[in-house]
C-alpha cells in the first residue's frame, strides 16, 4: 500500500474517496462478482466458424505499457499483391463475455471508463475479465473483432473490412523497450531479438504508421505533446513523478488506432452510432494571440492545418517547451465529447485529428463507448437490427462524456497529490513556468523542469494561458493535493 512517510496518507484510500466524490463506484457489487464467477465456470467457446475466421496462424503482437494486462488490441501487417500494406487490428471481443443489460454491463454503463489513479487502477470491468478472459494476452486463443485496412505508400487507406476472428497474441511487447529499439537507441527486446520475422513485422508496422501520421498532418491533424506524469515508487512510497515519453512504439499504436477507428466509423455510418468529436475551438482568438507572441500569424477563423504549421515550427524551434505550448493549445481547444450520429446526419468531426469520421471502438476493456460500438458493429455484420435505440445512444453519449470528464478530474486530483508528495522536499526552489489556466479567481501554472502544475498564489494579475514566468515553490499540501507557487 502506497504511503508517504511525512504525510502518512493512505493514497489508495484517498484515491477511492476521490472516485466517489466524482460520481464513481470503485467497488463491484455482489451481483457483479457472482456473474463473473458464473462466467469463469462456463466461459464462452473460443472457436472459429462460418462467421468467425481462424487467424491464429498470423504473427500478432501487442504493444502497451510495461505493467498493462488489460490488452484491448493486437496488430499484424503484411505486404499485398498491389504493393500496399494490409494492416489488421484485432480488438478484444468483450461483448461475447459481457451480455447487454447484464449486471456487469450495467456497472460498466454507469462507470463508462477505467480510471488510472496512479497508485492503483479502478477497472470498468472486473479484472478476471479485463485482465484475463477478455484481454488479448500472450499465447492465449481469444475472440476478436478484426479491423483490416490497406495503406498505400502515401499513407492513404485504400480499402477496408471488418470481421470476427479467433486470434492468438504471439508477443506481448512494451512501449519503452520496443520504442527504443525502433528508434535505434536501444537493443531489441528479447522476444524481438529471437525472431527475425517479428523484427521485420514490427519495422513494417512502424514504417506504415509513420506514413499514416504524415498523411494526417498534411490534412491538418495537430502535432501535440503533453507531459503525462507517472508516479515513481520506492518501497511502496512515492519518491518522484516522471514524464511518460512518446516514442515510435506509442506513435505506432496511436496511428493504427486512429485509422482503425476511422474504418469503424465509416462502416457504422449506415446506422445510428456514437461519434467522438472535438468541436472547433471557441477560444481561437487566444490561440491566435499565442501564435503572434511567437512571431506567427494564424487566420481569424479556426484552421487546424494552419495551427499545425505553427506547432511544427515551435517544436523545431523549442522542443524542450513544446509540451507546455501543447497543453495551452489543448486547453483552449477544449475537450472531446461523445454524440449520437444518425445515418445521413454527419457529426461535427474531430478538430484535433482533422478527420470527419471518428469513433471509439478499439478499447472495449477500458471504455464503455467502445463496447457499444462493438455491439452495433457485430449486429451490422450479422445482418441484425441495432441493439440500441437512438434515445439510448443519446443517453449513453451524454453519460460517457460526463464520466470521461470526471475520470480526468480523478486522475488530475490524484496526480496533484502524488506530485505534492514528490515536491515536499523542494519547497523554496525556483522554476521556469507557463500559465496553463486562468479563471476569475485563480491562475494555474506548470513548472517546466519538474513537470508539475499548481496554483499561482502571488503575482498572477494580468496573466493568460501560455504566458511564461519564473516561480518559487512556497507550499505543498499532500492531503488536498495543493502545490502553491509565487511569481519571482
Amino acid at each position: 500500500m502506497a504511503k508517504n512517510a511525512s504525510s502518512h496518507l493512505d493514497l489508495q484510500a484517498v484515491a477511492k474517496d476521490i472516485m466517489r466524490q466524482h460520481g464513481f463506484d470503485p467497488d463491484f457489487s455482489r451481483a457483479v462478482n457472482q456473474q463473473v464467477a458464473e462466467l469463469l465456470a462456463r466461459p464462452p467457446a473460443v472457436n472459429a466458424g462460418a462467421d468467425v475466421r481462424d487467424l491464429r496462424g498470423l504473427l500478432w503482437s501487442s504493444i502497451d505499457n510495461d505493467d498493462s494486462r488489460d490488452l484491448d488490441q493486437i496488430e499484424v501487417a503484411e505486404k499485398n499483391d498491389k504493393g500496399e500494406t494490409t494492416i489488421r487490428v484485432g480488438i478484444a471481443d468483450v461483448d461475447s463475455f459481457v451480455g447487454q443489460q447484464s449486471e456487469i454491463d450495467q456497472h460498466a454503463a454507469r462507470e463508462t471508463t477505467t480510471v488510472y489513479a496512479g497508485v492503483r487502477n479502478f477497472p470498468m470491468l472486473p479484472e478476471p475479465l479485463s485482465t484475463d478472459q477478455t484481454s488479448l494476452l500472450e499465447n492465449q486463443d481469444r475472440l476478436a473483432v478484426v479491423v483490416e485496412f490497406n495503406v498505400d505508400s502515401g499513407g492513404h487507406v485504400t480499402a477496408s473490412d471488418v470481421y470476427r476472428a479467433v486470434v492468438r497474441n504471439r508477443a506481448q511487447l512494451q512501449y519503452n523497450s520496443l520504442g527504443a529499439w525502433l528508434e535505434g537507441t536501444g537493443t531489441a527486446p528479447a522476444k524481438v531479438a529471437a525472431s527475425p520475422d517479428l523484427q521485420w513485422q514490427l519495422r513494417l508496422q512502424s514504417e506504415v504508421a509513420q506514413t499514416l501520421r504524415k498523411q494526417r498532418y498534411e490534412h491538418g491533424a495537430l502535432e501535440l505533446e503533453t507531459d503525462e506524469l507517472l508516479p515513481l515508487l520506492l518501497n511502496q512510497e512515492v519518491v518522484e513523478v516522471v514524464k511518460q515519453e512518446r516514442n515510435r512504439a506509442t506513435e505506432l499504436i496511436e496511428d493504427f488506432m486512429i485509422a482503425a477507428n476511422g474504418v469503424v466509423a465509416r462502416i457504422l455510418a449506415k446506422v445510428s452510432s456514437l461519434r467522438r468529436i472535438v468541436r472547433e475551438p471557441k477560444r481561437w482568438d487566444r490561440i491566435v494571440e499565442i501564435a503572434a507572441a511567437h512571431g506567427e500569424k494564424l487566420p481569424a477563423e479556426p484552421d487546424s492545418k494552419a495551427l499545425n504549421g505553427f506547432l511544427v515550427k515551435r517544436k523545431a524551434a523549442d522542443p524542450d517547451h513544446f509540451a507546455d505550448l501543447s497543453l495551452a493549445v489543448i486547453k483552449l481547444i477544449g475537450m472531446g465529447e461523445y454524440v449520437l450520429e444518425r445515418p445521413g446526419q454527419a457529426a461535427p468531426g474531430h478538430f484535433g485529428l482533422a478527420v470527419q469520421d471518428y469513433t471509439h471502438s478499439t478499447a472495449p476493456n477500458r471504455r464503455f463507448a467502445d463496447v457499444v460500438s462493438q455491439r452495433i458493429l457485430k449486429a451490422l455484420l450479422a445482418g441484425k437490427k441495432s441493439p440500441y435505440a437512438d434515445s439510448e445512444l443519446s443517453a449513453i453519449a451524454a453519460n460517457c462524456t460526463v464520466k470521461g470528464d470526471a475520470a480526468r478530474k480523478v486522475e488530475r486530483d490524484m496526480a496533484k497529490r502524488l506530485a505534492a508528495v514528490a515536491m515536499e522536499r523542494r519547497i523554496g526552489s525556483e522554476f521556469d513556468a507557463v500559465v496553463t489556466g486562468v479563471t476569475s479567481s485563480a491562475t494555474f501554472v506548470r513548472a517546466l523542469q519538474a513537470h508539475v502544475e499548481g496554483l499561482l498564489v502571488q503575482g498572477g494579475q494580468g496573466l493568460d494561458v501560455g504566458d511564461r514566468l519564473r516561480v518559487k515553490l512556497i507550499r505543498t499540501d499532500v492531503q488536498h493535493g495543493y502545490i502553491d507557487f509565487a511569481k519571482v
